[in-house]
C-alpha cells in the first residue's frame, strides 16, 4: 500500500503588512520564493513545498487559511514573518485553520551586511521581532504548533522542517483513517479497550467491527491461480523452508495464508481501510490465524493490532505513513520476555506471528509451525531477527479522561545467542534508561504490552503528532528517573483534571 506523497503539499505562507511599500513587499515575495525553491531543491523534504504570495491583511490571511483547510492536497502550512506582521491580523485566520502549521523563525540573509546595513535593510528583515509578535498571538490563542529557529539554509533547520512535514503527513492520514476489526478485543483484556468515539473526535479514526465471516466470504472467492501467482512472489523474496515448498507437508498451510493475504488486501482496498486487527479467540471459519498474511500487509503499509488492539493498529499505520521512504522499518511489537542477567538486562520483543518484515536484518525465512493456542492449524509465518540500532516503542492508551501517548527509546542489539527452537520474528533491545527504570516508568504510566516499534522515526515526530492532537505525551529515555517521572504523572493528572473542568 503506497502513500501517495507526490500529491501532498505544504504551503509556505509569509506574513507582512502594507506599511513597507510595494518595493519592499515585492522583495519579500522574491525572498520567500527563493526559500521555497531552496527547500525543494534540497531533496530533504517528503512533499512539495508550495510558495504562496505574501499576506498583508486580515482578509488575505483568513482567505489563505480557509483555502488551505479545504484543499485536499495541502497537509499543512509553514508560516514565516519576514517583516513585521501585526498579530491581530492573524486571529481570524488561525481560528479558521484546520491543518497543522509550523512557525519558521528565520531570516533570509544568514549574516548581517555590517558595512552596508541601513534602515532599508532593517525594514526588509524584521523576522527577529516580527516572529515574536506572531509567537505571542499563537501563545495567547493556545495554539499547538511547531517552532523551528535558525537560518533556512542550515542543514539542521531543513531537517527539522522536513521532520515536521512528515508529522503533518501523519496527521492528514489520521483524518478519516478507517480500521477494520475482525472479531472483538481479546476477552477480559483491559488495555486493548478504549473509547472509539473519543478516538474519532481526537484523531479522526473510524473504527469498524466485522465478523470473521465477512472475511471468509472474501477468502472463498480467491482462486487457485491467484494463490499460485502470490506463492511465486514468496519464492523471489524469502527463503522457504523445505517442508513448505510445493509437494511438501506444509505447502498447503502456506497456500492458505496466501489466500488470506489476497482476501484481506481486497477487503481493505474495497472498504478503504488502512489498518486492521485480528484475534485468535475469534477465528470461526478460518483454518489458521492470519500470520504471514498480517506480516505481508504490514510490510505493504497497513497498520495492524493483535487481539483486537485497534489503537495500536491505527498508531502503527500513522508511524508507517510518517516514515514513508525513510531507512528503517516499523512493526507491531510486544514486550514478550526478559533477559535478567545482572549488568546485561534486555528485552526480547516478539509476537506469536505478526511482526513486520520491514524491520528484518536479513532475508526472512518462511516457515510453518504449530501455534500452541487457539486450536487451529499450524500457520505460516516469516521468521527473522530485527535490524539493530536506535529505535523506540510507542503506545497509545485511554486514561478515561484523555488519551496518553508513551514513547520509550531503545538500543536494539543482536541476540546474545541463537534461538533455534523459537520460530518467530523477534527484536532484542536494551531499554532506556535501563531495564528496571524503563519498565517501571512504562508500568507506572499504564503502558501496554503492545506497541508500535520503529527503527525509522525519532521522538520529535511522535511528540509533535501528540501536541497537534492535543493529547498527553510521556517520554522515557536515557534521562528518565523514577522520582521525577512519578511527579510528571501527578502533575499531568492535575493538569488534565483542571483542563477538563474548564471545558
Amino acid at each position: 500500500m503506497s502513500n501517495n506523497l507526490e500529491q501532498m503539499e505544504v504551503w509556505f505562507i509569509t506574513g507582512s503588512q502594507h506599511l513597507y511599500g510595494p518595493e519592499t513587499l515585492k522583495q519579500v515575495d522574491i525572498n520567500s520564493a527563493a526559500i521555497v525553491d531552496g527547500f525543494n531543491a534540497s531533496q530533504k523534504f517528503p512533499v512539495k513545498i508550495v510558495f504562496k504570495p505574501v499576506v498583508k491583511t486580515p482578509d488575505e490571511i483568513l482567505d489563505i487559511c480557509i483555502q488551505a483547510s479545504s484543499d485536499k492536497n495541502c497537509v499543512g502550512l509553514i508560516t514565516w514573518m519576514h517583516t513585521f506582521s501585526p498579530a491581530k491580523m492573524w486571529i481570524a485566520g488561525l481560528k479558521a485553520l484546520t491543518k497543522p502549521y509550523m512557525h519558521l523563525h528565520t531570516q533570509f540573509n544568514q549574516n548581517l551586511p555590517w558595512s552596508e546595513i541601513d534602515m532599508d535593510y532593517m525594514n526588509l528583515h524584521q523576522s527577529a521581532h516580527g516572529g515574536r509578535e506572531y509567537g505571542f498571538i499563537n501563545a495567547r490563542m493556545r495554539k499547538n504548533r511547531k517552532v523551528v529557529v535558525g537560518h533556512w539554509q542550515d542543514e539542521n533547520v531543513q531537517k527539522q522542517v522536513a521532520s515536521w512535514c512528515r508529522t503533518a503527513i501523519g496527521w492528514a492520514d489520521s483524518q478519516g483513517l478507517k480500521v477494520a476489526r475482525f472479531g472483538d478485543n481479546m476477552r477480559e483484556v483491559a488495555v486493548t479497550e478504549g473509547d472509539k468515539v473519543e478516538a474519532q473526535i481526537k484523531f479522526g479514526w473510524q473504527i469498524h467491527a466485522f465478523g470473521v465471516g465477512d472475511l471468509v466470504n472474501y477468502i472463498d472467492k480467491v482462486t487457485d491461480d491467484e494463490v499460485d501467482k502470490l506463492y511465486k512472489e514468496y519464492e523471489t523474496i524469502y527463503d522457504i523452508a523445505n517442508n513448505c515448498k510445493p509437494g511438501a507437508e506444509f505447502h498447503k498451510n502456506v497456500r492458505e495464508q496466501a489466500r488470506y493475504e489476497i482476501a484481506l488486501k481486497r477487503f481493505m482496498v474495497n472498504g478503504d481501510f488502512k489498518a486492521f486487527t485480528t484475534n485468535f479467540e475469534n477465528l470461526t471459519g478460518l483454518a489458521q490465524l492470519p500470520g504471514l498474511a498480517s506480516q505481508r500487509l504490514m510490510a505493504a503499509g497497513y497498520g495492524f493490532g493483535a487481539e483486537g488492539d485497534w489503537k495500536q493498529a491505527a498508531l502503527l499505520r500513522i508511524i508507517k505513513t510518517m516514515s514513508t521512504g525513510m531507512e528503517g522499518g516499523s512493526s507491531f511489537m510486544e514486550d514478550y520476555t526478559y533477559h535478567l542477567e545482572p549488568g546485561n538486562e534486555a528485552v526480547l520483543g516478539a509476537h506469536m506471528l505478526e511482526i513486520c518484515p520491514s524491520i528484518a536484518a536479513k532475508k526472512p525465512r518462511l516457515e510453518v509451525h504449530p501455534l500452541g493456542i487457539g486450536g487451529k492449524d499450524a500457520p505460516a509465518r516469516l521468521v527473522f531477527e530485527s535490524a539493530t540500532g536506535p529505535a523506540m516503542n510507542v503506545t497509545l492508551i485511554d486514561m478515561g479522561n484523555r488519551f496518553r501517548i508513551i514513547a520509550n527509546t531503545l538500543d536494539v542489539i543482536e541476540p546474545l545467542e541463537k534461538m533455534p527452537k523459537l520460530p518467530v520474528a523477534s527484536a532484542f533491545w536494551k531499554t532506556n534508561p535501563n531495564l528496571a527504570d524503563g519498565a517501571a516508568a512504562w508500568i507506572y504510566a499504564g503502558g501496554t504490552h503492545h506497541s508500535a516499534y520503529t527503527l525509522a522515526l525519532t521522538l520529535d515526530f511522535v511528540e509533535t503528532f501528540a501536541e497537534y492532537a492535543d493529547v498527553e505525551f510521556l517520554l522515557i529515555d536515557e534521562k528518565t528517573t523514577i522520582p521525577e517521572f512519578k511527579k510528571e504523572l501527578r502533575w499531568n493528572d492535575v493538569y488534565y483534571m483542571l483542563a477538563n473542568g474548564l471545558k
